[in-house]
């Protein structure tokens, strides 16, 4: 079976985490590299959030890249105390893990971005599950890359549903909604998995009881930094049930997109005044073909979670 080659950038919290797992232990992809970006946590923390987990789940084969610190638009960035809470201050539920032996590579997350669009051409997937600010840095320096690559699965933005940082924004978009509305427009094949369908797919105690039953150093450190997400939501979505698994969707979708079903969309993100951050259809766009945007509308929730536990307890069991 022919693999693609993904690419992750990560903001590494929580579910960032569950995604570098889900990618590791999905046979369809080859995960090629991560780069880091700012949100949940510094850029500099996920960066080295990412090295950990690597090394945790055995894995020190997968580079890690460095991302741009703070939007396209601000000089600095500093972490929201809800996202401290929901993540830790460490971004992974101030679980402590052995910090990695290996160091942040040399080149840049877009330089990355542009060189593996090169290289792999249509076999290459991009799954942001942060800001768009890195990936719209690489499509300023190398307009051709939007034409190589195979297609960009974005977790954030919110369409059908209610945003989560106000009534119509998105976490991750509301980061860096300039970045996020040049990367709508710019023509890149481009899949939004956001809160439409995100938060249909839960995880519970009763799943990580199973990953503790592993006995494994991962298993464990999963299951701790997993319940710290779950107690965290109890606060902040009571109506739930449990933590939603934002970033992994994106992961599964990339390589699966028969997963959600989707409308062909010409989008817009929202830069200014009241509904900044909004993802919406772009009215000036109204009459054209929506030739390369999708946003995730339904998912076969069951299915979902049935492959990430299967994925993840396999790969937990080997390390």
């Amino acid at each position: 079976m022919a693999k693609y080659k993904m690419i992750l950038d990560l903001d590494t919290g929580i579910d960032d985490a569950l995604a570098i797992a889900y990618a590791l232990a999905t046979p369809e992809s080859d995960l090629i590299g991560i780069v880091s970006s700012y949100g949940n946590i510094l850029v500099e923390q996920a960066a080295q959030n990412s090295l950990d987990l690597l090394e945790l789940l055995g894995h020190t084969e997968v580079p890690v890249f460095k991302g741009l610190s703070h939007s396209s638009t601000t000089e600095k960035f500093e972490v929201m105390k809800i996202s401290q809470r929901i993540h830790g201050v460490n971004g992974i539920g101030e679980v402590k893990i052995k910090k990695a032996d290996r160091k942040v590579e040399e080149m840049s997350g877009p330089d990355f971005f542009i060189e593996a669009a090169h290289k792999y051409g249509k076999d290459l997937l991009i799954v942001p599950t942060g800001p768009l600010t890195n990936l719209a840095a690489a499509i300023k320096k190398d307009p051709e890359i939007i034409n190589l690559i195979g297609r960009v699965t974005m977790m954030g933005g919110a369409l059908t549903v209610p945003g989560n940082v106000n009534a119509v924004t998105e976490a991750n978009i509301n980061q860096d909604p300039e970045a996020a509305d040049f990367v709508f427009r710019s023509g890149i094949p481009l899949t939004m998995v956001g809160l439409d369908v995100t938060t249909r797919t839960l995880l519970t105690v009763n799943e990580t009881k199973q990953w503790r039953k592993l006995n494994t150093a991962s298993s464990s450190a999963y299951a701790d930094i997993v319940d710290y997400y779950i107690d965290a939501y109890k606060e902040t979505s009571p109506h739930l049930g449990g933590c939603a698994l934002h970033d992994p969707l994106a992961v599964a979708v990339a390589v699966e997109p028969s997963l959600v079903s989707t409308l062909n969309l010409n989008m817009k993100v929202d830069t200014k005044g009241a509904y900044a951050g909004r993802t919406i259809g772009d009215e000036t766009r109204i009459n054209e073909p929506a030739l390369t945007t999708k946003a995730a509308v339904n998912v076969d929730t069951d299915r979902f979670l049935e492959e990430f536990m299967e994925k993840l307890i396999t790969l937990f069991q080997n390390n």
